[in-house]
């Protein structure tokens, strides 16, 4: 049987009986998420990943040079492990030329010269470069399609089940696809499991062979908001997307736009949803690691309560102006009876909002209870019986 309480109050019930009524839930207005002049697009909360809004979000896309987010992915992921280092000096062998990719987007590097790492990484994600990408590429997996094949493994272990990739920087190809949802899980991967290669992103302009280019995320320089990433992406076939993160008060957004019509529109249309995002919802801990949650009755223990509560703290994200109205509603799974030790999980909490579950997450014991003496246990046993 379910017992409520107020998700700021210490619940104090047993597994049998009991709950409280719920007060009144007063009514905020959100409004529906802005109209998106895109192919496809999804706004997520970074720390949640609750979706705020979304249109086509499963579509399959042409990537373009958003593709190049997984090939910095995997470059950061090899950097982390030591695999390779930002001094590691790579010669510039004929495919990755310059000179192969006419009229794209490139760093300008020159067959045959050392260029390092670093480098090379800061001409994939701030210029963009179709040749820094393959000469990377070869440098890690020894030729462009190998490496391509640990483009496609992290993406499968990440959950990008309708993506695949053919290069390592975009240029069109039939195996080549993505969809704004996978697009945001990698871009969330980005953030969480390489920040120092998610910080490049943040750089607004990088100078190589004499040559100063700027970061094509115009979003940057935006001063109403505080964009610290991530990547543009342009074909004629693809059209033009932005996929841009941004935080504000603690609160990190990731919006995916794909499929604009013009360098104007992806900037507008990301501008658009990351502000709604920010103006109308919110992104808090309702509890701590170790807070008490509730304090409940323990059978034949060498005490009678004791005090349950989460591991990890509880993130959510809700409307602005909900918070009062959040509820908590848990379950026991078990008769509490000891020996129970610390971290021992012994229920459910679902967090509720006008009275759906929004989130769960386990309930554990926050301290040990040994077993009580012999005759403790057996005045219990008999109580047991009649509950």
């Amino acid at each position: 049987m379910k017992s409520y309480c107020h998700i700021f109050a210490v619940a104090a019930v047993s597994l049998a009986s009991a709950s409280f009524s719920l007060s009144a839930i007063a009514q905020t207005v959100i409004p529906q998420a802005p109209e998106v002049a895109a192919k496809g697009h999804i706004l997520i909360d970074f720390d949640t990943g609750k979706v705020l809004s979304e249109h086509n979000a499963d579509m399959s896309l042409a990537p373009a040079s958003l593709t190049k987010m997984m090939t910095s992915y995997v470059i950061g992921t090899e950097l982390k492990n030591g695999n390779i280092t930002n001094e590691d000096m790579v010669t510039i062998s004929e495919n990755a030329w310059a000179k192969n990719f006419p009229g794209s987007s490139l760093m300008f590097i020159e067959v045959g010269t050392k260029v390092s790492v670093a480098d090379l990484n800061k001409g994939i994600i701030i210029q963009s470069g179709n040749d820094a990408c393959v000469a990377l590429a070869e440098h890690i997996a020894g030729s462009e399609s190998a490496f391509v094949d640990l483009m496609n493994a992290h993406a499968q272990r990440l959950g990008m089940t309708n993506s695949r990739f053919g290069n390592s920087h975009g240029l069109p190809s039939a195996e080549n696809y993505s969809t704004p949802r996978d697009m945001a899980i990698l871009s969330a991967a980005l953030i969480r499991d390489v920040p120092d290669e998610y910080a490049i992103y943040a750089e607004k302009e990088f100078t190589y062979n004499n040559i100063k280019q700027y970061n094509r995320n115009s979003l940057l320089w935006d001063r109403s908001l505080e964009v610290d990433g991530i990547k543009t992406g342009h074909t004629s076939e693809a059209g033009f997307s932005l996929i841009t993160s941004a935080t504000r008060d603690g609160m990190r957004l990731v919006s995916v736009v794909m499929g604009t019509n013009s360098e104007r529109a992806r900037q507008a249309e990301n501008k658009k949803l990351l502000t709604y995002g920010f103006r109308f919802f919110e992104t808090f801990s309702p509890y701590q690691a170790g807070e008490k949650f509730a304090e409940q009755r323990i059978w034949q223990g060498e005490k009678e309560n004791i005090q349950l509560g989460i591991l990890q703290s509880a993130q959510v994200t809700i409307p602005r102006g909900q918070r009062k109205n959040l509820q908590a509603d848990f379950t026991l799974n078990q008769q509490l009876l000891a020996p129970i030790t610390k971290g021992q999980q012994v229920g459910t909490i679902y967090l509720k909002l006008n009275g759906e579950d929004i989130a769960t997450y386990p309930l554990v014991a926050l301290e040990d209870v040994a077993q009580g003496g012999f005759f403790s246990r057996m005045i219990d046993y008999i109580k047991m019986q009649f509950n």
